[in-house]
């Protein structure tokens, strides 16, 4: 339900212009965004108790508590000052400190505390980081472009692995006089056939491939294949003809 085969979306902004985009994500229906949603405040809740248990373990110690954080002092009365008072005051340095202060005192802070109280400090710093990097940067689908500019070029956009959301996007634009020609290959995969989108670019000798990630079925892409092919050069084959 959260993920699918891949399929193809093309979008066509302009007579010139073409975007053929493979990904691995379903039609976004009302009980799929419900779930995805569910999963977005899930992985904001696991980064915020990375941050806290980080700030638990190694910030808070060294602090020495002021109640400047919490309190203004005027006329010899104390009034409480709340995280987004600071925050509308446009105090963020002391609205985050105030706002981890108050986290950890809570229930769920303190039972954070006591969950992480008998481990060493490097496996509480490798699990909390580990736990951040996973809520920031793990996708759960995977989606491959390839955006056609008549008279520009192409431009690939790939992500590298599942991990791949915070540094594993690589985006390359090939100019439309450096591509001597787009062909569909083939090769094996274990027992099976796979066809392939490839790009031959003048001055190099490895082909660069399209959708190397997802590897989408034949149908899909002499799909994308035909279309490059009559964005790209629509133009100078007519002229030719």
């Amino acid at each position: 339900m959260l993920t699918t085969a891949p399929h193809l979306y093309i979008r066509r902004p302009s007579p010139t212009t073409a975007e053929f985009t493979v990904t691995t994500c379903p039609p976004l229906t009302v009980p799929l965004r419900l779930l995805l949603l569910t999963l977005h405040l899930a992985r904001a809740l696991l980064f915020s108790a990375a941050i806290l248990v980080l700030y638990a373990r190694f910030v808070e110690p060294s602090q020495h508590h002021d109640h400047r954080h919490h309190y203004y002092h005027h006329q010899g009365c104390c009034t409480p000052i709340f995280p987004f008072q600071l925050f509308l005051a446009g105090d963020v340095p002391q609205f985050l400190t105030t706002l981890l202060q108050t986290a950890h005192r809570s229930q769920p802070g303190i039972f954070l505390s006591q969950l992480t109280a008998p481990l060493p400090d490097w496996a509480v710093a490798a699990a909390s980081l580990a736990a951040a990097y996973a809520a920031v940067c793990f996708r759960l689908h995977r989606t491959e472009s390839v955006l056609v500019l008549r008279g520009l070029g192409i431009q690939t956009c790939t992500i590298r692995g599942k991990w791949g959301g915070c540094f594993g996007t690589q985006t390359r634009f090939i100019p439309t006089e450096q591509i001597r020609d787009v062909l569909i290959n083939e090769a094996f995969r274990g027992f099976e056939v796979r066809y392939y989108l490839i790009v031959v670019v003048e001055g190099e000798e490895d082909v660069v491939v399209l959708f190397p990630g997802l590897l989408p079925r034949r149908r899909i892409v002499e799909a994308v294949w035909r279309g490059v092919k009559g964005c790209l050069f629509e133009g100078e084959e007519d002229g030719k003809g």
